[in-house]
This record gives C-alpha cells, structure tokens and sequence, in this order.
C-alpha cells in the first residue's frame, strides 16, 4: 500500500517525520531512481525501490522493530547522528541496536537523560509533546533574588526573541556562591534554560535532565543506556500498549571518568 514517503523514512528508522520532510526537501530521496522533493509523495514499499542518500531502505521499512533507548549523557557530546566538526555523539554511547537518532535535544554543555529510538512517530509525539514535562537541576553562578526567579517562573522575553511559558522552578540546597534549583519545563527552545537565566543577568555553570515525563533513573551511570519498558515508552505517548518495545533492566556502557552520580541539589564530586 502507498503512503507518504516521510512516513516511511520514520518507519525506518532513519529520522522523526520532521527530519524526513527535511531529507525529501533537500533531494536526499528518490523513489525507482527519481529524486523526489515534493512532500506529498507516496510510495508502495512493496513495489517501488526507495533510497535515503543512496542506500535502500525498504528492508528496515518492513522489518524494524521499535527501540526505545535511555541515555545518561555525558557533557561534551551532541544529540546528533552526525557532525562535521567530528565531535562525539550520543548516539556513539548505544551499541548494537541498529540506527537511532535523538529525541529533541540536550545541548553539547549539558549532561543528563535524553531517548534515542529508531521510532519516528514517537520522536514527534515525544518532542512537540505540550504535556510530558523535563526536569532539570541547574546550578547557576551567583545568587539571583526571588524577584528574578519569580520573572521564570512567569515566563520571559529571550534575547533570541522568544517569549518562554511559564516554568516551574524550585530551589535546591544552594550556597553563598552558587544557586541550585529544580526547574520543570513542558517546551523545548534551543539552550532554553541557559537562556533564561541569561536574561536575569545569571549564568548557568551546569545544567543536568534527570526527568523526562515519568522517565528517570537516579541509577544509571553517565555513558551508560538502558531500554525503557513497555510502560515507560505507554507514560510517554499516553497509550497503553507501545508497538513492538523492547525491555531491559540492565544498563549497557561505560560511565567514563569521573562521572558523577546525583544527589539533592547537584552532585557528588
């Protein structure tokens, strides 16, 4: 049966919808030989040859399996499948699952839980969800007042001219010198919390996920994965039974260096 090409790129596991749109947009598919760059296109997997930058998918189109993986971040890596500079990437820290991308993004500076899956669908539910929260302990340098913390907490005007929507925001066990605080987010603009704190005049010296939705696990070690169960990937798009996920309890990897495990109001050191 025919449908939309970027469904199929999805179902490949290749990118989200939106990233197959982008992939269709800039001539990297083509269908029996022929580019194709209008996003309207259907194609017939069972018929027609369909290539992503030369290389046919139709094998992963008829028998991917959904993976749906939790990462502990370490800081200095991008949520990316690819970089020109050649620095490292989260999807490097997975082995042995096949091809994954992220869902949504954790800056290059911030460490902490970001999904990667093969799942297209569930990559643009997840991402452009208004409902499933983030957390994050934040450690700011210098302490701002209430005031300024309640102007977050309101919502903001970034400098990159985007207004913020109201986040939640609760202090941790700051210092003379450092704040620490909680902060729940239900968007996602680029460094957004780094951002906000910018425009109070404070800047963000370390930046931790450590909740997506219902999804944590103060256990897993940075550099170290594990597969998300069946309920967890159901918490996340709100059904209750998830196509085909995988499940393991045990984490895969190795925490580099120095990592650090959390404790309330930052980490150990």
């Amino acid at each position: 049966m025919a449908e939309r090409l970027q469904k199929l790129i999805a179902q490949a596991g290749i990118a989200s919808r939106r990233g197959a749109e982008q992939l269709i947009l800039d001539g990297e598919v083509s269908v029996n030989g022929d580019i194709v760059t209008e996003l309207g296109t259907k194609a017939d997997p069972e018929k027609d040859h369909i290539k992503v930058r030369g290389k046919l998918i139709n094998p992963r189109i008829s028998s991917a399996k959904n993976v749906y993986v939790l990462v502990n971040k370490p800081k200095g890596y991008l949520s990316s499948v690819s970089d020109p500079e050649g620095r490292k990437l989260v999807v490097e820290l997975v082995k042995g699952k096949g091809r994954l991308h992220p869902v949504g993004r954790l800056d290059y500076n911030s460490e902490g839980l970001i999904i990667l899956t093969n799942d297209g669908k569930f990559t643009d539910r997840v991402a452009s969800s208004k409902t499933v929260a983030k957390v994050y302990d934040v450690k700011v340098k210098g302490l701002p007042n209430k005031n300024a913390i309640n102007k977050l907490r309101r919502g903001i005007l970034l400098e990159d001219g985007f207004k913020t929507a109201p986040a939640e925001i609760r202090e941790l066990n700051s210092t003379d010198k450092n704040g620490w605080y909680e902060v729940t987010l239900f968007e996602g603009h680029n460094q957004q919390i780094r951002k906000m704190f910018d425009a109070i005049g404070y800047s963000v010296v370390k930046l931790r996920r450590t909740k997506i939705g219902d999804v944590s696990d103060p256990y897993l070690k940075t550099g170290q994965s594990r597969d998300l169960s069946r309920e967890e990937v159901a918490s996340l798009t709100g059904s209750q039974t998830p196509v085909r996920a995988e499940r393991s309890p045990k984490p895969q990897g190795t925490a580099p260096n120095g990592s650090r495990s959390r404790t309330r109001g930052g980490w150990k050191s």
